[in-house]
């Protein structure tokens, strides 16, 4: 079997990258190297090598050097757009790509593409090749097919493929394949600046070739022409002819490599591996997974010895690695599926069953004197205190060293995380497990053999990272911050809150009768009955049926959401009910329905904090998300009434700071007026209001009040003049102005936002005051709005940070007392600047003085930490 796949490198590599460049989809590797064309490339040849059927390939380019087509019209190919820059790097990405795929590509100097496609067509034709397939989005090929060549045009990506034989381009074009560059020749081609004969199109074009047979033909014959078009024609004959010559494809280049060398080679797996690597193409990574029976060169030598109980009773347990295999991705009550531990001694893989038959195994587990290195070392303490397993004596968590080096590289899966330190374990997670419904625990020689070679990456690895932290002076922050962080969090997690699901229940039941309400209100302004869900319908029945004022977006339909709806709030009372019906039916679906699915038989919910990912050094919340329970509007703050105490006998605590981030703000900013202020525990929005709208502070109105708030906070996250106006409903102007006067009365404020930005040019980040780094490579960005987004970053990431930082330590710091004093009382959720406590009766008075103690006291800053504190019987109470 001889066939052909000819690819239009040029064609296909810009589909790559416009297409998610339109939507604004701009992928990128962490340290800011875009990669939307190469990750769209890899996608598109992986598609088409599975589509395909092919004994040869080629991958044709253009050169960035003119070809003899400019020498023929200097003015070919103008008024392209330039390419863009982040583009460009990615080319020789796209070309080594092919290089380790084992794919011939070729690009010859003076020559298009479309010509070193065109010849190796002919060459194939004539070495009587069985089919040739052409892949381009370029039409010009079409004249390349035969009763052997198919031209498939792109369309989306190459998900959608217009393919053209002979009898297709009859049926569009009413000619055969060889008139084509006839056609060129009359209508032109705007997108390479051959103009053509004007006033001729498409459509005339294939009309007047249907009539004169060739572009010669019709030049010979003007006389049979009319008027206007008679005139146009003989008047651009010369530039014609030149169109259709620079439209025919050259289909006898010389020298091309013959066709043993456009078999495909054997792709270069470890090039492609570190390919990948590089991009963070991590789903790519696994399609390159050795097959489990494979041992890679780059791992320590293992012998995964299998232990039995007898062996376990038998060893001697020494400072080690441990790693605990858990199947689910919640670890609350989840299959714990066995145990890995390297030593320098020894490795081997301990079956859950095998380790509850042995005591002293378990002892092993909890023995504090017995240090543990570990990845992840939350996920296995909140698993296996599920299954009443006591894990003590853990001193490293590999996963945090990374978060604390570098967020962007910590990964939950080990796998991912070696990789960003060139460490390869040769067996990949997905090829032990399976995918999706087809999951599942492999054998056990399998699972020992995966299992202890991630130990043994934990152990290479550990004082890799160390050591990195160390010279980056961030051992502190990992070692005294983040590693005890992760043992209060994991107590938190498995003490979870009490849902009161009367409380939900009945909600639920008003919420739903406010809904149907709703429904019916909306049904009736609209005259007619719809699925208010469902944008589509919502739009139609919106701007065609009501003929409200609506754009279509690039899809045909029209966009109905929130900031569109709220622009029409005074066009018609439908819009309040819609925006309404929205918040409710949300309310309804995701909190109290999702709330109610998440609790446990125990009555409570356990959440999941997630350390190891923000890039501010915030904790999030996951499985359910008790962060972001709505408090802004009062259906979403009653949620928070279901949360109740663990039993009757005991309060809910909830301690918050009061206005951090502007406390670090003075602080950073050495701010004397604000330091003043927070010291003299004065009102700080008021004193803002005094000092940008120029009046005695006894004289600031509430709306001054306001407005001065919004430009505090604002000034935090790096908010511009557009966001400010938005935010207080204010022209630009005005917006701008306040901004100014603001800046030049905290001149130290202005100080420290050139600083911050200028720090992160520098060194590529900026820091919180514990040293904990934000990387923003797109500070320098040659993007406009890219580069003022991470402006903002740079001058929002230290303060924000700053408050994850200090609230950790706190969390620490109550965790500490709360053990001295022995209380029963559990610490039992965070949400950012507030912490929640489960609290027994007769400790309330103990527990009040604890926590406000030891928050208030967790940093010095400048200004004082204050903490507003409360108690009641459910978490609404406490605001």
């Amino acid at each position: 079997m001889n066939k052909l796949l000819l690819i239009d490198g040029n064609s296909l590599m810009f589909r790559a990258y416009y297409s998610t460049a339109y939507a604004g989809v701009l992928m990128a590797t962490k340290s800011g190297f875009t990669t939307n064309a190469l990750h769209g490339f890899i996608n598109m040849m992986n598609k088409l090598q599975k589509d395909f059927e092919y004994s040869h390939i080629l991958v044709a380019f253009d050169t960035a050097k003119k070809t003899f087509r400019h020498e023929m019209l200097d003015t070919y190919k103008d008024g392209r757009a330039a390419m863009p820059e982040d583009f460009i790097p990615q080319i020789p990405k796209i070309k080594e790509y092919l290089d380790l795929l084992g794919v011939m590509r070729l690009e010859v100097e003076g020559y298009e593409a479309d010509d070193i496609i065109g010849s190796f067509a002919k060459m194939c034709c004539d070495a009587t090749f069985d089919s040739i397939d052409i892949i381009t989005g370029d039409k010009d090929m079409l004249q390349l097919v035969n009763d052997f060549v198919t031209v498939h045009i792109t369309r989306k990506g190459v998900t959608e493929l217009e393919s053209f034989t002979p009898a297709d381009i009859m049926e569009k074009y009413e000619t055969t394949p060889d008139k084509m560059p006839d056609l060129k020749g009359m209508m032109g081609d705007a997108s390479d600046n051959l103009p053509g004969i004007p006033g001729v199109g498409e459509k005339t074009a294939i009309k007047l070739l249907k009539q004169f047979g060739s572009l010669e033909e019709l030049l010979d014959r003007t006389d049979e022409l009319k008027g206007k078009q008679k005139e146009k024609v003989e008047e651009n004959k010369d530039i014609a002819l030149l169109c259709k010559k620079m439209a025919t494809i050259i289909t006898d280049m010389p020298d091309l490599p013959t066709l043993e060398e456009i078999i495909p080679r054997d792709k270069n797996t470890d090039g492609l591996r570190k390919l990948f690597t590089e991009m963070e193409f991590n789903a790519f990574l696994k399609t390159l997974s050795a097959p489990v029976e494979t041992t890679a060169q780059n791992v320590a030598k293992i012998e995964a010895q299998i232990a039995t109980v007898e062996i376990l009773e038998a060893k001697v347990y020494t400072n080690c690695v441990l790693h605990v295999e858990i199947f689910e991705n919640n670890y609350h009550d989840a299959t714990i599926v066995g145990f890995a531990v390297a030593t320098n001694e020894e490795s081997f893989y301990v079956p859950y069953e095998t380790a509850k038959q042995s005591a002293k195994f378990l002892t092993f587990l909890s023995d504090e004197s017995v240090e543990k290195s570990m990845f992840d070392a939350k996920r296995a303490t909140v698993a296996l205190k599920w299954h009443n397993i006591k894990l003590a004596g853990v001193v490293s968590d590999l996963l945090l060293m990374a978060y604390v080096l570098n967020p962007t590289t910590a990964e939950l899966l080990f796998e991912k995380v070696a990789f960003h330190y060139e460490y390869d374990l040769g067996i990949y997670e997905e090829f032990v497990y399976g995918k999706g419904v087809k999951r599942k625990v492999a054998t056990l020689e399998v699972m020992a053999d995966y299992l202890t070679r991630i130990a043994a990456g934990i152990k290479a690895l550990t004082p890799l990272l160390k050591q990195r932290l160390k010279d980056e002076q961030q051992w502190i922050l990992y070692q005294e911050i983040e590693l005890p962080l992760t043992f209060v969090l994991a107590n938190m997690e498995f003490a979870g809150m009490r849902l009161d699901k009367e409380t939900l229940l009945g909600m639920s039941e008003e919420l739903t009768t406010r809904i149907t309400e709703l429904e019916k209100t909306i049904h009736a302004l609209a005259g007619e009955e719809f699925n208010i869900a469902s944008p589509k319908q919502l739009g139609i029945v919106l701007f065609e049926n009501m003929g409200l004022s609506g754009k279509k977006t690039k899809t045909g339909s029209y966009s109905t959401s929130a900031d569109v709806l709220e622009k029409l709030r005074d066009d018609h009372e439908i819009i309040d009910h819609i925006l309404q019906f929205r918040t409710l039916t949300k309310l309804h679906s995701t909190y109290i329905e999702g709330l109610m699915k998440s609790q446990f038989a125990d009555g409570l919910v356990h959440t999941i904090f997630n350390q190891a990912l923000t890039q501010t050094g915030r904790l999030s919340s996951t499985d359910p998300n008790l962060q972001n329970i709505p408090i802004r509007l009062e259906e979403g703050r009653l949620i928070r009434k279901a949360f109740i105490p663990t039993t009757d006998n005991h309060v809910l605590i909830g301690a918050d700071y009061s206005q951090i981030e502007l406390r670090i703000l003075a602080h950073v900013s050495q701010t004397e007026s604000l330091i003043e202020a927070f010291n003299a525990k004065e009102d700080v929005h008021k004193l803002t209001a005094s000092e940008v709208f120029n009046v005695d502070i006894n004289d600031v109105t509430d709306a001054m009040r306001r407005g001065a708030k919004a430009i505090n906070f604002g000034i935090v996250y790096g908010q511009s003049a557009f966001g400010l106006s938005a935010a207080l409903n204010i022209s630009m102007a005005e917006a701008k102005h306040y901004i100014e006067d603001y800046l030049e009365k905290y001149n130290g404020i202005k100080s420290y936002m050139n600083q911050a930005v200028a720090d992160a040019i520098d060194t590529g980040y900026v820091q919180t005051l514990f040293l904990r780094r934000r990387y923003i490579p797109e500070i320098s960005h040659k993007n406009f709005m890219i580069r003022q987004a991470a402006e903002r970053t740079a001058i929002n990431a230290p303060i924000q940070g700053s408050a994850a930082d200090i609230i950790k330590v706190a969390m620490i710091e109550v965790d500490k007392a709360m053990k001295k004093h022995n209380v029963e009382s559990k610490m039992i959720l965070q949400v950012h600047d507030e912490l929640l406590f489960d609290v027994v009766s007769h400790e309330k008075d103990l527990m009040l003085d604890i926590v406000k103690s030891a928050m208030e006291s967790a940093t010095t800053l400048a200004v004082p930490l204050e903490v507003d504190i409360n108690y009641g019987r459910n978490w609404h109470e406490l605001k």
